[in-house]
């Protein structure tokens, strides 16, 4: 199994630093992500100071570029890397679509299916030379003269991996992608009898099997040398598990559990307006609902436990730690992965 990371940094000399030493610790990818800093632009210094790595987004909103736009940046930074980029897209929702990036929202799932088919077709008609001629429902391509178009790529078109909650997405992953980003607010129970089988469907779509489709998933951990370490870190990850629980959107996952009413009672608890309600959603996250959506172990147990949770299910995976937390703990844990 692949272990990743998220990147800490955000300036330019800052991330620089960051992916040598992180490539020297052993960690496997890097992934950048799209929320105060543009998601592209960090990947440029920590390719230029790697040589091993992958380097991804986890998630670039598709939605608010087109995809010429997209395939364009995409297209530089897997020569910038020598083919070590993930192209990592996520669709976002509709207020955001709309009101921060000021573009068209509609029909999701259709719209990133051909999201993905536009990116390949422009891809393919810059490394062959063919005509460019892509005509969609929502895209149209079909202007591509030498001056604007990139040479070809000597190590191929990125591997495109797409963020899903839903069915609909899940289905267009296997369908036209490479990769899953599943959303950490989810279980082992629910990756293995609901997600699982909807991507089969998508993957069987397109006449392909799980052989060289890679899952990466940043999962929750809880972890510490000291008793006070594991409590500060279970709190943590409570308040975080009770802020995407509050969303509806999400409560298929609880409602698998049998966990619906707490779906709703952290829903309303999120829509007021005291300082604590985080604190006091948190509270809510007990042992039992704490352990199935987070691996909790000491640092020599954690590796064992993981494996033990998603081996065989995963092929990457990023250790998601919403605690102060110094990543030397989780060290064993990664050599275990690794070794598996």
């Amino acid at each position: 199994m692949k272990v990743d990371a998220m990147l800490r940094g955000t300036g330019l000399a800052d991330l620089a630093a960051e992916a040598r030493e992180r490539e020297a610790a052993g960690i496997d990818g890097l992934w950048s992500y799209e929320g105060p800093h543009d998601p592209f632009l960090p990947l440029m210094p920590v390719a230029e100071h790697t040589s091993r790595v992958a380097v991804g987004t986890a998630i670039a909103v598709a939605f608010a570029r087109n995809p010429m736009s997209m395939a364009y940046v995409a297209n530089d930074l897997q020569v910038h890397s020598e083919g070590r980029f993930l192209l990592g897209l996520g669709s976002q929702v509709k207020p955001h679509i709309e009101r921060r990036f000021a573009m068209p929202w509609s029909h999701p799932a259709r719209r990133m299916r051909e999201y993905v088919q536009a990116l390949r077709t422009i891809w393919s008609a810059w490394d062959t030379g063919e005509r460019l001629a892509f005509r969609g429902e929502f895209y149209s391509h079909t202007l591509m003269t030498p001056f604007f178009s990139p040479a070809p790529n000597p190590y191929g078109p990125p591997a495109v991996y797409l963020a899903a909650v839903g069915d609909q997405m899940t289905r267009v992953a296997g369908e036209v992608c490479d990769g899953l980003l599943p959303h950490a607010f989810t279980t082992e129970r629910y990756l293995r009898e609901h997600t699982l089988p909807v991507l089969e469907e998508g993957l069987a779509a397109s006449g392909r099997t799980r052989a060289g489709f890679a899952i990466a998933f940043s999962g929750f951990v809880v972890s510490g040398s000291t008793e006070e370490e594991m409590a500060m870190a279970a709190r943590g990850v409570r308040e975080q598990i009770a802020f995407y629980g509050s969303t509806p959107a999400y409560r298929p996952v609880l409602d698998l559990h049998g966990w619906g009413e707490l779906g709703v009672e952290l829903n309303r608890l999120s829509r007021g307006t005291d300082a604590d309600r985080w604190q006091r959603m948190g509270e809510l996250i007990d042992d039992e609902v704490l352990g199935t959506f987070a691996v909790v172990a000491e640092p020599d147990r954690l590796g064992p436990a993981l494996l033990a949770r998603f081996g065989g299910l995963v092929d990457r995976f990023t250790f998601y730690a919403p605690y102060e937390h110094d990543d030397a703990i989780f060290a064993p844990a990664t050599e275990e992965l690794q070794r598996a």
